[in-house]
């Protein structure tokens, strides 16, 4: 998941300037607009001038906010309310259960706050070759975030092998859940299948 900056991290977080508020809702203009004319025309149906028209920008909007017609897929806000949760998760518990807890805890929010988008990126990464293939790239700054964090909870280095080993495990095991819940129609609880599926990890990928 590669990042973008957002007031919405945490709640506690002073609110942003109008400057920064502004940022945020013509990125939020961009990729709202992008889904719905991949919605009507599909993926690659759909250049990124008709996506400035549909989100009242220029095409050169479009590219400072992202670089390519991918980045408005694969660029979202979910590792700071990742971090977020997770930092909010007592110290005394143990580290893999705080990041349990913590990708709960934020996918519970991405689902309230917009359903529908999250439904429709999973589509396209599924769908689309350049997406899936331009994945990793998120997948590892998501790694390296996660690796800190957990670095933090446990007084390893941000390095350490079996840190790695353990969110190389996590990361993979949420991509094959939202990789099922397309697959199934999108029909299924997702915090259910998410639950399951970190269970897997939990008990010592034996089977």
């Amino acid at each position: 998941m590669a990042s973008a900056d957002t007031s919405s991290a945490a709640s506690s977080e002073p609110r942003l300037g109008l400057r920064e508020r502004k940022k945020i809702q013509t990125r939020q203009a961009i990729r709202h607009a992008a889904y719905r004319l991949f919605e009507k025309q599909g993926y690659d149906a759909t250049p990124v001038d008709q996506i400035a028209e549909a989100a009242d920008v220029s095409p050169s909007t479009v590219f400072r906010y992202f670089p390519t017609k991918d980045d408005i897929v694969l660029t979202d806000e979910y590792d700071p309310l990742l971090e977020a949760a997770i930092r909010a998760r007592p110290m005394s518990e143990p580290p893999v259960e705080a990041i349990r807890q913590g990708i709960l805890a934020s996918m519970r929010h991405v689902i309230d706050s917009d359903i529908a988008e999250l439904k429709q990126r999973t589509r396209l990464v599924r769908e689309v070759s350049s997406l899936r293939g331009r994945q990793a790239e998120g997948t590892g700054e998501s790694a390296r975030m996660l690796c800190g964090v957990l670095a933090e909870r446990t007084g390893r280095p941000a390095d350490d092998l079996e840190l790695r080993v353990v969110i190389a495990a996590v990361l993979a095991a949420m991509h094959e859940a939202l990789m099922r819940w397309v697959e199934r129609g999108q029909t299924e609880d997702l915090i259910t299948l998410i639950g399951r599926t970190l269970d897997v990890l939990d008990r010592g990928l034996t089977l």
